[in-house]
């Protein structure tokens, strides 16, 4: 990848005012969020090619006058919007915005989870913890509390967490069922949806489902309402507590989009025992997207963005890895990588690691 091993080609004069973008950026967000919210770019983009003018969306929309014309002005400047006489037209910005399911996750989940709590983000880069959840509760992760969250924040977290991992399911699921697993050992499992996935996939397959005790209770619920409860188990753990072994009996590790919740001295941790309860023949599947793989810059910027929840809202110690740092956990763990497989899903790369 070769996104950033040169300077951005950019005069002067152009560099000045991405500057003056950056500094009113929180201005920008919220506008896109309320011309969203309040249906006025959804309402440009039904009109025709001539576009629609002040007057005409000040009487379609249960908006005033001074609200619509506040937030088009700065859309103008942003690109979402550009005008011809009269009236506004939406410009490919602002299309995007309107009707990009990445785009519109990752805005719900700056807003709802992630905008408040970013205020103590130098706090968080002081202490090593995650300053900003104070919004939310008192705890010392955001994982204890996910349950509790307010509904859009929860709603907003677990939207952006599957829309992520879901994406990458059909490839993935056939790639580790090559080799015919028998009982998986989902690590960190949240609502179940991957353990429930791999039970369509495959009748006989068992699962045990690792896990904090709020996220479990909702997992094994999950598991019930399916019918498969007899076939999607749970073992209660908190994989901080690094005197908590591993559940000993599958032949199979499966962790997605979980490593990136702990620092790297956790991961090494987690991953050693992991490795205590693997023979020869089990395998250690390993999820993640890392921003040194993505094949598009967009990606590599939403990747590197979601590091900053975890650093002020989800531990205040973990990130989005760089792939050579997982890596050499990993050999570190006394664990090799017999698999590598890039581009799955939404730039997801899988590790497939056997015992050394």
């Amino acid at each position: 990848m070769a996104f950033y091993d040169k300077p951005a080609e950019m005069s002067a004069f152009n560099a000045k005012f991405e500057a003056q973008k950056i500094a009113f950026a929180p201005v920008a967000f919220q506008v896109a969020r309320c011309l969203l919210k309040f249906g006025i770019l959804k309402a440009v983009d039904e009109a025709d090619k001539e576009g629609v003018s002040l007057a005409t969306l000040t009487q379609q929309l249960d908006t005033s006058e001074y609200g619509i014309s506040v937030l088009l002005d700065m859309g103008l400047s942003m690109g979402l919007v550009w005008q011809q006489e009269d009236n506004f037209i939406l410009d490919k910005v602002g299309y995007f915005l309107l009707n990009d399911d990445m785009a519109l996750k990752n805005l719900d989940f700056t807003h709802h989870v992630c905008y408040q709590g970013l205020f103590d983000l130098d706090k968080a880069i002081e202490t090593g913890k995650p300053e900003g959840l104070k919004v939310f509760g008192d705890w010392q992760t955001i994982y204890p509390g996910l349950s509790q969250l307010p509904e859009e924040a929860k709603r907003s977290w677990f939207e952006f967490d599957h829309y992520y991992s879901d994406h990458a399911f059909p490839e993935v699921l056939a790639l580790l069922f090559e080799h015919n697993p028998k009982h998986i050992l989902d690590v960190g499992g949240n609502t179940g949806k991957w353990s429930l996935a791999c039970t369509k996939h495959d009748a006989d397959i068992n699962v045990t489902i690792m896990d904090l005790p709020g996220q479990l209770n909702v997992a094994l619920a999950n598991a019930k309402a399916a019918g498969v409860e007899d076939r999607v188990h749970g073992h209660e753990t908190d994989l901080l507590d690094e005197s908590r072994t591993f559940f000993d009996g599958a032949d199979t590790v499966w962790m997605s989009q979980f490593l990136d919740c702990f620092s790297k001295s956790e991961i090494l941790s987690i991953l050693k025992r992991a490795a205590d309860v693997m023979t020869a023949d089990s395998r250690l599947y390993i999820l993640e997207t890392y921003w040194d793989r993505q094949p598009y810059e967009a990606g590599a910027y939403c990747v590197n963005a979601t590091s900053i929840y975890f650093t002020a809202m989800a531990n205040g110690n973990s990130r989005m890895y760089h792939s050579k740092d997982m890596m050499r956990l990993i050999q570190e763990a006394g664990l090799y990588v017999d698999q590598d497989t890039d581009d799955l899903g939404l730039g997801h790369t899988l590790l497939a690691c056997k015992k050394k």
